[in-house]
């Protein structure tokens, strides 16, 4: 009976596998920042982490003010502090995306042409002074019948033009596709890209891309289906991440400005969904942004702060682990909610994860999927610089290597 079981069985566990291969271990970044192709230049992500520190001292100058301005546990805030000015100083963006789509508007082909080869440039710059973040790409035109054409030309002119000027393409490289409203579109992206690697003698699947969810038809089908879950399989494992696109979406399904937000029901139903079809697929999943910008006064600053330290914290609450920052100033609250996450996390998870790899028992019996979402908590507290990997190591009784593979091991 085993073997006719087998037998039965194959073809339904070869598709499992296919569809559903679980996470690849790579590092998710905490957010992507989005910059108008016009204003790249070459050290911009050094720039911000200046001007993010530079608001930091202005406006929240040590932890009892930051704390107050945020909302936060004083005692969190006074933890992760140091850690995020240091990261603000060495790596202040994790995710750089050039913005070629409604952050930059529409431009003559000329000027366009123009902004990609200058951001060409940049990035080769930074790549070869080693300033460039882990991810960094375009965010193109989609593939809408007004705007297709020309977000193909700026995606070949940028990823041939990064070839020729820095000699290869970085391992974080990524593009994004906006505005999709039907699986074709994602196979039409498939086709543009198994065409482009030929064009530039990459190898086959080198090409992935982000989908941007931000339309109705991108969460559901005309049937009644869900299409994000059939775009992610009909991008035959190019698709990388679904991005949530907080306003076009709340927009389409009718909701008022004043109302617009990463935190409104039509908002979180949409990432749910999203969820459900990322879920076991290696795909990742972001959130979106506010576009309540952390400037002017303080009293305004403060308030910017704790509206984006509070959603922040609540996309990560809801496993939605990145998100997008759209101002230099988003990035203070971006890493301090982050990090305090992480560190409220630190202790419980280890402890946890330590009793139950030595099977040493203790207050709860964590099933083998629970203790592997643990072992992930404290990886993606270490990737993002929240988590030193010695004091985990030690917490747990084990490297990070070992954490890493645990985290990553396919359960069930």
């Amino acid at each position: 009976m085993g073997d006719a079981l087998d037998g039965r069985l194959s073809a339904a566990d070869a598709r499992l596998l296919s569809q559903y291969p679980g996470d690849a271990g790579r590092r998710q970044p905490v957010h992507t920042v989005y910059i108008p192709a016009d204003q790249v230049r070459a050290g911009v992500c050094e720039a911000w982490g200046a001007q993010a520190l530079a608001s930091l001292d202005e406006f929240g100058p040590d932890a009892a003010t930051l704390a107050e301005a945020t909302g936060m546990d004083p005692g969190a805030v006074a933890g992760a502090l140091p850690a995020v000015r240091a990261k603000l100083a060495e790596e202040p963006v994790e995710d750089l995306r050039i913005d070629l789509e409604d952050g930059y508007g529409a431009r003559g082909d000329e000027e366009e042409d123009r902004d990609v080869a200058a951001a060409v440039r940049a990035v080769a710059a930074d790549l070869e002074s080693g300033r460039a973040p882990a991810y960094v790409g375009i965010r193109m035109k989609g593939m809408e019948a007004a705007g297709r054409r020309r977000g193909m030309r700026s995606l070949a002119m940028f990823t041939g033009g990064l070839l020729e000027a820095a000699g290869r393409l970085p391992e974080g490289f990524v593009f994004t596709l906006p505005k999709i409203t039907s699986v074709e579109q994602v196979e039409a992206m498939v086709w543009a890209a198994e065409h482009l690697e030929k064009r530039f003698g990459l190898p086959a699947g080198r090409l992935g891309f982000e989908l941007q969810i931000e339309t109705p038809q991108s969460v559901l089908s005309p049937d009644g289906t869900t299409a994000v879950a059939r775009m992610i399989h009909a991008g035959e494992g190019r698709v990388t991440a679904l991005h949530y696109g907080t306003y076009d979406y709340s927009a389409a399904v009718g909701v008022t400005a004043a109302f617009q937000s990463m935190a409104h029901p039509a908002a979180d139903h949409a990432k749910a969904v999203m969820q459900l079809a990322a879920a076991g697929t290696g795909v990742w999943l972001s959130d979106g942004s506010t576009n309540i910008l952390p400037v002017g006064t303080r009293e305004e600053v403060h308030a910017a702060w704790r509206l984006h330290a509070g959603l922040v914290r609540r996309s990560l609450e809801r496993a939605y682990y990145q998100g997008w920052d759209m101002h230099p100033a988003h990035l203070p609250t971006r890493y301090l909610a982050t990090f305090a996450f992480y560190r409220e996390a630190f202790g419980p998870a280890a402890a946890r994860l330590k009793a139950y790899l030595s099977a040493a028992g203790g207050g709860v019996a964590d099933e083998p999927a629970t203790a592997q979402a643990l072992a992930s908590a404290l990886v993606r507290g270490c990737n993002c610089g929240a988590l030193a990997e010695d004091e985990v190591a030690e917490a747990t009784g084990v490297g990070a290597e070992v954490l890493r593979g645990f985290a990553n091991r396919r359960v069930g």
